[in-house]
């Protein structure tokens, strides 16, 4: 697949405080990982008032505004904090989701990586959570439906906790798909498998801690491969958090850079044969910088292959 990388060193200047695991060495090595991979990257633009409410309320998007601070740092909740750079690298994680849909509906892509900070499929529609700001891939999913005015989008969630944030918007926008992968019974507590939405537009795959990479890959296609077949969206996007990885401090699932380039190939199969060869991709969790660096290599390449 031809790629395209967006990214931003506004994230470079999201600094939440000392010990945080979500800490700027995470951009390092994704950087290094998309340099050895010579991939072709463009600056991710800054998203405007107008790209964040079609996901976020005006209240939400205002406070975040109000919250940043001159200097220092703030929470917003035990875990998000924001920095003096922080609101601009959110905007700018946002708005590369924005410019990764238009570059492959322009055909300059088919497949497109997001590869900014803060994450943010926690962030719900009326509040900051779980690290994140901004939800860059629900900004993205509604940008598609309502910029390029597709009829069906699909968010696939491989990151090892539930996207909670990204849900919330499932549950209230009949056209967009959201399947998601995790750990069970973690952080942020939702994601059971009874939760499909009022229409049926939801998968939750929840997977006990030890969950290692050959269970992982059965489950995929167990459930969210069929699923990505049978719904055929105009576009498929992924939320790819490399926090299930065996070395990742904060969580249990044992996976290893192997089980993402199996991810990207599969993932990138299904875009081209059932969304348009359509395909934007997220970065959200991932939290050891060595499994970090070496998962995102091996996923890029695969994507490249597909």
């Amino acid at each position: 697949m031809k790629l395209i990388a967006f990214t931003a060193e506004a994230g470079f200047d999201h600094h939440p405080p000392d010990g945080h695991p979500e800490r700027l060495e995470r951009l390092h090595a994704v950087h290094r990982a998309l340099e050895a991979e010579a991939a072709a990257q463009r600056p991710a633009s800054l998203a405007t008032s107008e790209q964040l409410a079609r996901f976020h309320d005006t209240a939400h998007i205002d406070a975040v505004f109000a919250a940043s601070p001159e200097q220092g740092e703030t929470p917003l909740d035990a875990d998000t904090w924001m920095s003096a750079g922080s609101l601009e690298a959110a905007l700018h994680a946002a708005g590369g989701g924005v410019d990764a849909v238009d570059a492959v509906m322009a055909g300059e892509a088919e497949a497109a990586f997001v590869a900014c900070r803060p994450p943010g499929h926690h962030a719900e529609p009326d509040r900051a959570m779980g690290f994140c700001l901004f939800n860059t891939v629900g900004v993205a999913a509604m940008h598609a439906l309502e910029a390029h005015g597709m009829a069906k989008v699909m968010v696939v969630d491989i990151d090892v906790h539930h996207g909670n944030g990204t849900q919330a918007l499932a549950e209230i926008e009949p056209r967009l798909v959201f399947a998601s992968i995790h750990q069970g019974w973690i952080y942020p507590g939702t994601g059971a498998a009874h939760e499909t939405g009022r229409t049926g537009n939801i998968l939750n795959v929840p997977l006990p801690a030890g969950t290692d990479g050959r269970r992982w890959r059965e489950a995929m296609e167990q459930w969210v491969l069929p699923r990505i077949e049978a719904e055929a969206p105009d576009l498929l996007l992924v939320s790819v958090g490399f926090d299930a990885h065996r070395a990742d401090p904060l969580a249990g699932l044992a996976l290893d850079e192997s089980d993402y380039a199996w991810a990207g190939a599969v993932l990138g199969a299904r875009a081209r044969s059932v969304a348009n060869s359509r395909l934007v991709c997220v970065l959200e969790g991932g939290y050891d910088c060595a499994a970090l660096e070496g998962s995102t290599r091996a996923f890029w390449r695969a994507l490249a292959d597909a």
